[in-house]
């Protein structure tokens, strides 16, 4: 299943976007700020996913939802690998991931391009009435403290990203799990073959890996040091780690924080 959107419908909704609070995108790490999780869902083999994918970097650029910071995240899956070109940074992993939201949304079936706002909502482009909304209402959630400290890069083969996520739990009334993401900040990728064949596909925060740390009880204070290795031939400067506190069994995002290897240190 396919859900696919124009360039001029894209301009038109960030437009709308913007005009229900726009804002700088420095304005998004300023104190306060809300974080809220967009999970894309796509496929470098997917003809309807480019349009979305461009629709995630202009919200992780222009940070258009006031008093919110929209952390987003791209998860490629691999269920378009056999249409003739196998995405280079599709895993089994992240359709499962997609699976899992599947049954804890009650969506019937598996599509691309899909959006998970703050696990706890779809967010479809061929909905776009129902955007403002979904992302003013993920940004009015109440969120807990989450923090990443002390990020640096260990050199070896492979090199390492290292850190801790720090959580102030003491608001958080269900049991959760903490996560640690490492995702490649921008890339480019030329497709040679498949639906897509002949394009240059851009990319932001594609999702590299992803570490559960460990439970968060109710009420509690949390912080663990991560050790997470990087992927072959993915520049440690480009680079960007988001921790997460999820509700278990795929409930809503509480808390989220991004930093980026460029500015760590």
């Amino acid at each position: 299943m396919r859900h696919a959107i124009g360039a001029a419908a894209i301009t038109t909704l960030l437009l709308a976007l913007s005009m229900a609070g726009a804002r700088s995108a420095a304005a998004a790490d300023a104190p306060g700020a809300s974080p809220v999780l967009i999970e894309l869902f796509t496929a470098e083999g997917c003809s309807s996913c480019p349009p979305a994918d461009n629709f995630l970097r202009q919200l992780d650029a222009s940070q258009p939802i006031a008093g919110a910071h929209l952390i987003v995240l791209g998860e490629h899956v691999d269920y378009w690998d056999h249409d003739g070109w196998p995405d280079p940074f599709s895993s089994a992993a992240l359709t499962e991931r997609q699976r899992d939201y599947e049954r804890a949304l009650k969506v019937r079936e598996l599509f691309t391009p899909q959006f998970i706002v703050d696990g706890a909502a779809e967010m479809r482009l061929s909905e776009q009435q129902k955007i403002p909304q979904i992302l003013k209402a993920a940004a009015a959630a109440r969120k807990i403290p989450v923090s990443i400290e002390s990020l640096g890069v260990a050199p070896g083969s492979p090199s390492y990203l290292t850190g801790k996520i720090v959580v102030d739990g003491n608001a958080e009334r269900q049991r959760s799990d903490v996560y640690v993401a490492l995702a490649v900040d921008h890339f480019e990728s030329k497709v040679l073959r498949g639906e897509n064949r002949g394009q240059t596909l851009s990319h932001v925060a594609v999702l590299l890996s992803l570490v559960k740390l460990g439970a968060l009880a109710p009420g509690q204070q949390w912080s663990q040091e991560f050790r997470v290795p990087l992927k072959a031939g993915v520049e440690p400067g480009n680079v960007r780690v988001i921790g997460f506190v999820q509700e278990s069994d795929y409930g809503k995002v509480v808390g989220a924080a991004l930093q980026r290897t460029a500015s760590a240190g």
